[in-house]
């Protein structure tokens, strides 16, 4: 049962009576008690409420389109509270912030309703067979799982988590009830590499095709892991054979099913120097979330927009600057000398930013944080206004990591600053001034 904190003005609940503050008990006799209950027995088109109001219960019947929601509004998104993670994997990023920051960034969720509604990744642990049961019977889909290792032993030593090992077999359960899996494995040196990685992969396999994606990414090492179990980066020649080996399995999958199915993300290539695959190698992008991809899919969504610019465009007059993270920085920069040589009338000044705030070792973008920017960009040439990608703010878009806001930021550099969302088009619009894209 869940508070109704507001109803929405002429909506549905509104106009048959339900109340603010009224306890949703049930749906159509169905305990209600979190989001995914409440959206799966919303989707009738003839509900019955029963509200718990004061001493009295009260019965409520609303007639809608299938999919039509009905005006009720709760205190959280999720209905209930995050669900927080039970392990205390060895190569954990939260346990690698610096002291200091703001309280939520030391928050780790576990969370399998936000793997189906925001596309989080879960370990499973934190899953009963009641839970893979009710994702199974709502069919929710798909789930994303962070695997790491097929090996049980070594899955509960890498996350310290006795029940790590057991909940493997829950794949199973969901692969034979047609659940579609994307899994993700970070990469440990040393841990779960090499023959690991190998023996990991094969048994992923098995789920084919529910498993239709797994991710390979290296694990984000900071300056603080004073006290954690000790991991090393991989070396530039050492990101190429984990490359190889991937690719090679990839390509035998391809030749056996169609699709690849196993990639390495973008970090990889980027640190050993290997040329990122054209756009057609990485089949429908359903691994963009863990860096996979993303920068193959950015150029070309920004030479199709590129393809696109009018006389009237080529003919702007703009003096601008792009800051960016050290791993996409040499691309940023080769596809704004393409945007001028289109656009000769726009000159770009691409400034790559290293990350001192985590210890130099993190390159990509998404953690940026407003004190770096301001720090390696003060006294340089910015033009009219600095680009930024929006990944750099926290999801309410108000804040740097650091907690320097943008228009401190903004103060600090005496620049206005846009930020562009992940998108080719988007960014070379935004670099136009122009809204279109």
């Amino acid at each position: 049962m869940v508070e109704i904190v507001s109803v929405r003005e002429r909506s549905r609940a509104q106009r048959h009576g339900v109340l603010p503050g009224d306890i949703l008990l049930s749906v159509n006799g169905h305990e209600i008690n979190d989001v995914l209950d409440y959206r799966f027995y919303l989707a009738c088109r003839e509900l019955h409420l029963k509200l718990h109001r004061g001493a009295e219960i009260v019965d409520v019947k609303i007639l809608k389109d299938e999919y039509d929601d009905i005006g009720l509004e709760f205190a959280t998104p999720l209905m209930d509270k995050k669900h927080t993670c039970e392990n205390k994997c060895i190569f954990c990023f939260i346990d690698q912030n610096p002291k200091g920051m703001r309280k939520s960034i030391y928050f780790k969720d576990d969370d399998s309703r936000l793997s189906f509604l925001h596309g989080n990744y879960i370990t499973l642990t934190n899953l009963k067979i009641s839970d893979i049961q009710r994702i199974i019977n709502m069919h929710i889909s798909p789930v994303n799982v962070s695997v790491h290792t097929t090996n049980p032993e070594l899955r509960v030593k890498m996350m310290k988590n006795k029940r790590s090992g057991e909940v493997l077999s829950y794949l199973r359960m969901l692969a034979d009830a047609g659940i579609k899996l994307r899994g993700q494995i970070v990469l440990c040196k040393n841990v779960n590499d090499k023959a690991e990685l190998d023996r990991t992969m094969r048994d992923l396999l098995e789920y084919y095709p529910q498993m239709d994606s797994v991710s390979i990414v290296p694990a984000g090492l900071t300056a603080y892991r004073e006290g954690l179990y000790p991991l090393e980066p991989f070396t530039p020649e050492e990101c190429a054979q984990v490359i190889r080996q991937v690719t090679e399995f990839g390509d035998k999958c391809v030749e056996k099913f169609g699709e690849r199915i196993f990639y390495c993300s973008d970090e990889f290539y980027i640190k050993s120097g290997t040329p990122l695959p054209d756009y057609d190698f990485w089949g429908d992008f359903s691994q963009l979330e863990n860096g996979v991809g993303m920068l193959s899919l950015f150029e070309y969504e920004f030479m199709c927009a590129l393809d696109l610019i009018s006389d009237e465009e080529k003919e702007i007059y703009r003096e601008i600057s792009v800051a960016t993270g050290e791993a996409a920085y040499h691309m940023i920069e080769r596809l704004c000398n393409k945007l001028s040589e289109v656009c000769p009338g726009v000159k770009i000044h691409v400034y790559p930013v290293k990350n001192n705030f985590f210890g130099g070792q993190v390159t990509v973008t998404g953690l940026l944080t407003g004190k770096d920017i301001a720090g390696q960009l003060a006294g340089k040439e910015l033009g009219e206004c600095l680009y930024l990608s929006r990944n750099v703010l926290r999801s309410e878009g108000d804040l740097f990591l650091c907690g320097m806001t943008p228009n401190e930021l903004s103060e600090t550099l005496s620049v206005p600053i846009e930020f562009t969302e992940n998108d080719g088009g988007d960014f070379l619009y935004g670099l136009l001034n122009n809204q279109k894209g």
